[in-house]
């Protein structure tokens, strides 16, 4: 059974999840004998950003993925600081059996304090690019701040998707250092502009208000958060000067105080990862979640 978004994945059946106050429309796998892995997307998209990765992980595990709240199909409302989003897959966590989970950017974020708030609930986490505290604490002079700013102004956008599509692709975007003025259809290929547009249309304008202002992180404890993720990590680091988001002193900090990290850093790769490069997935990710101790069978197409 399928409904809406989830028709072209006739294997997933669409879910909804119960966060902190919120409900979360997401989809799971439906192969419950497998392990159970969680998806966590990054900041103004939604669960279909996994899609790519879906042939790789449904073999393996019972997959499940929802939309953060004030994104997708979620509900809207509540805070969208970094603590809010991580009380809400907290709640989710403890509806499941030690799930791995898998983070890209927010998400890994997410991942990671929820790792840290109950680590005997989390099996396994792997953290896709996540925002080091040095970048959100300069948010607003980084590159980055002209695309949040232009993702404020479109979210809940009326447009079709290809009206949209068309309005963000012809967005002038400041240049890189020395460079001329850029527009947004200019730094990504036609396909990714359209799936930004459809994620867009189901965004709540407010997400973008804390992370503008660098207020991403308050109210939680970095150092303390690290000392408190207990599970096997495998960290994947794209190129800062590509658009990672993960400094060299936040990314040394993650490999030293995490207690069992296995950290990967990806050259000439942006923040977008995996979604740029899928090979990725078999290199990198799927020897790692094989390397956990689920028993030979359960881990076996």
């Amino acid at each position: 059974m399928t409904s809406g978004n989830d028709t072209m994945f006739p294997m997933l059946t669409s879910t909804t999840f119960h966060g902190d106050g919120v409900a979360l429309a997401g989809w799971t796998s439906g192969n419950t004998a497998q392990p159970p892995l969680l998806l966590l997307h990054g900041v103004s998209r939604r669960r279909a950003t996994f899609a790519p990765l879906l042939p790789w992980l449904m073999p393996r595990f019972c997959v499940r993925a929802y939309d953060h709240r004030g994104h997708g199909e979620s509900e809207r409302g509540g805070g969208y600081f970094v603590r809010d989003y991580a009380a809400d897959a907290v709640r989710v966590v403890g509806s499941l059996d030690r799930p791995v989970l898998y983070g890209h950017s927010l998400g890994a974020l997410v991942a990671m304090l929820t790792a840290a708030a109950c680590p005997d609930a989390v099996a396994a986490i792997v953290l896709e690019d996540p925002p080091g505290p040095s970048f959100l604490t300069a948010v607003d002079r980084s590159p980055y701040a002209a695309v949040f700013a232009l993702y404020r102004d479109h979210a809940g956008s009326t447009l079709s998707v290809g009206d949209l599509a068309r309005k963000l692709s012809a967005a002038p975007l400041p240049g890189a250092p020395g460079m001329p003025t850029t527009t947004f259809g200019a730094t990504r290929d036609p396909a990714n502009v359209r799936f930004t547009a459809s994620c867009l249309k189901g965004l709540d304008p407010a997400t973008m208000l804390p992370l503008l202002a660098n207020a991403w992180l308050d109210g939680i404890d970095w150092e303390a958060t690290l000392r408190r993720v207990t599970s096997p990590v495998l960290l994947l680091r794209a190129d800062p000067t590509r658009g990672g988001m993960l400094p060299d002193g936040d990314f040394r900090a993650l490999c030293d105080r995490l207690a069992d990290v296995t950290p990967i850093d990806l050259p000439g790769i942006g923040h977008n990862a995996v979604g740029q490069q899928p090979d990725l997935m078999p290199r990198f990710v799927i020897p790692f979640l094989e390397s956990l101790p689920f028993g030979d069978a359960a881990m076996k197409p």
